[in-house]
Order: C-alpha cells, then structure tokens, then sequence
C-alpha cells in the first residue's frame, strides 16, 4: 500500500453541533483509556463529564455550546479522531488548526502531554466562560463561486471602520473566504449596521462567542499567564503550523517562545487560519488534508482559499466539488464517507 503525506487540521469553536451529539460513542468506543483521562481531569474541577455531554439524551445550546463544556468536547473528539488515522494509509507531515484548534494542535504534536493538553484546553474554556467580553460575526470576502470579492472586501474594511468609530472593532480571523469580525457590543452593533446583507444569511452573529484573537482579551491571556506554567509545554514530534503561519518543528522550537505564543499573541492577535492554509499546501505539499472532526465546516474555508491561490488550478466553488468527487484532496473525519478513507 503507497502511504499518502497528509497534514491534519484541527476545528475551533462551534463544531460540536446537535448533529454532532454522541459522537464520541459512536466512533470512539475503543478510546476507553484517552476518555477516562479527560473525564477524570473534568470531575476534579467539578465539571460534567465528555462523557455525560456526549451521551445526553438531546443536545441543549446552552449547555453543549457554552465554553466551559465545547473546548473540552471538541478537544475530545477531535484528538481521538487524530489517534483513529490508520498510519499504514497515512503519514502525517504537519499538522495545524483554527483558534481553538490550536491548543489541539499541541496536543496532537506532542508539544503537550494528554494531562497537560486537557488542562490548557479546559482552563483556557473556564476563563472565556468567565472573562470573556465582546461578541464575533462571520463576512464573507467571496462570492457565492467563492471567487474573491472587491465589493465585499470594501464592505468589511467600511465595517471595521464604523464599529471602531462607535465602539472597539477588530478582524478576529481570517478564515479562507470569510471574515471573522470581534468588538465591544457598540462595535459589533455599528458592524452589522454598515455590513449590506449577503446571500441571505450574513452578517452572521455568532452566539455564545467572545472577541477572540483581539485586544479586547488582554485580561484573559495575563489570566492564562498566572494559571498555566511554562514548563507544560516541550518541544512537539511533528511540525505545526499557527495562526501567523510560522512553522514550529522539532528541532527548532523554543519552549519559551511557543509558551509566550500560545497565551499571549495567539490570544489577543487575529488568528490567520487563511495563511496556515497556504503555508501548508505550499511548504508541505500534501497529498491530501485531514480534517479531524467533530464537524466539517473547516472544509469550505480550506477550499475558498485553495481557490484564492488557484491551487492545482482551482477558480471556484464548482471547481473544487468537481475535484472532491472525482480524488478528494480535503478529507472530513467528521463525514462517514470521507471517514472511511482516513480510519
């Protein structure tokens, strides 16, 4: 069997849905032992269980999308997906991920050991539980082919300036075609005023999210500083990619920059999901993207910006699907029939 290089990506926040509910039970059951862990770390703070959430009967906003439960289960999925890659069909030459995705990234690297990966990815859920201020909406910069859009492009950067004259506004993400935009609720109301609607369904505001990846969560990341020790992190086995595009390998990382990464600039900066698309494809040249679940709705991001870069010739939205179904390049865990080509 010829092994195909891959590099795997990991989703932020929002992923674990009501589709998504029992997700652990049905694709994990041999997992027994990484679970356990996690729940045992969950009761100790006096928290639900993974385990609890993902087997409750319905799926409830309020409790399976709060931050204090989503990170842990999505961190939870997502990893033993990661541990479900069978390495006969696969090697794995990198591996990266969106906002949250982060944190699972070092886990997946093996720049945080189970226990001190569920710690920062639990703690860092507590304090945007707890601390968390402004909101976040989506804007797309493409048009409905995913081909890029001046008009839109305007639009956001008009956006961004009205909500900083009425209040505090920031680009929180770069995510493919989209833009993931965070303020002050003055600054997220003169947003969604100045943004003309699009496609039916945007500006989008996201719900139960703070103002990630900006300013506005200084306090957060001086929190995580006081929390979290440095001497949790060591030097990942595989390369990872953040959310500048950087590269972090095993032999050239330094513990102390990535722990000054990971809870200062990675907290209060925009999160450049876009440039560690392109960085991937063009310094690793994978043959395929993995993309572990829960969920797959990093794959239209993925591919507005393979499309952005016309990678393999990609123009637009029909290009890509007309490449999926003939030899996929983007392979969702979180999709049963793209699963069975990566487990």
């Amino acid at each position: 069997m010829t092994k195909k290089s891959a590099i795997v990506i990991f989703p932020g926040r929002g992923t674990y849905g009501k589709d998504e509910l029992g997700y652990l039970a049905r694709h994990h059951s041999d997992k027994t032992d990484f679970i356990a862990g996690v729940d045992q770390w969950r009761e100790k703070q006096n928290r639900e269980t993974v385990t609890a959430l993902d087997n409750a009967k319905g799926y409830a906003a309020s409790k399976h999308a709060s931050s204090i439960n989503a990170s842990a289960i999505i961190y939870t999925c997502a990893l033993a997906d990661f541990a479900a890659i069978n390495r006969d069909k696969v090697d794995i030459a990198a591996v990266y991920g969106n906002s949250l995705g982060w944190y699972l990234t070092l886990a997946a690297a093996g720049a945080l050991s189970p226990a001190n990966a569920i710690r920062l990815v639990d703690t860092m859920g507590a304090l945007m539980e707890e601390q968390g201020v402004g909101g976040q909406l989506i804007y797309p910069f493409v048009d409905e082919d995913w081909r890029p859009s001046r008009e839109r492009e305007r639009a956001i950067a008009n956006a961004l300036h009205a909500g900083r004259t009425d209040g505090i506004a920031f680009l929180s993400i770069r995510l493919g075609g989209m833009a993931v935009l965070a303020g002050d609720e003055a600054g997220m109301a003169a947003m969604e005023k100045s943004l003309p609607p699009a496609e039916a369904r945007y500006p989008f505001r996201l719900a139960r999210h703070a103002a990630f990846h900006t300013p506005l969560l200084e306090h957060v990341s001086t929190a995580a500083f006081k929390a979290l020790p440095r001497d949790m992190m060591q030097p990942p086995s595989i390369p990872m990619i953040d959310g500048r595009g950087a590269i972090w390998t095993p032999h050239s990382t330094d513990v102390d920059q990535l722990y000054q990464y990971t809870l200062g600039h990675q907290i209060i900066e925009t999160y450049d999901f876009s440039k560690s698309v392109e960085v991937a494809v063009k310094e690793f040249a994978p043959d395929v993207l993995i993309l572990a679940g829960p969920g797959s709705t990093l794959g239209a991001p993925i591919a507005q910006e393979l499309i952005a870069h016309r990678w393999q010739d990609l123009t637009s939205k029909a290009d890509f699907s007309a490449r999926q179904k003939e030899d996929p390049f983007v392979l969702a865990m979180g999709r049963t029939d793209q699963r069975a080509l990566v487990v």
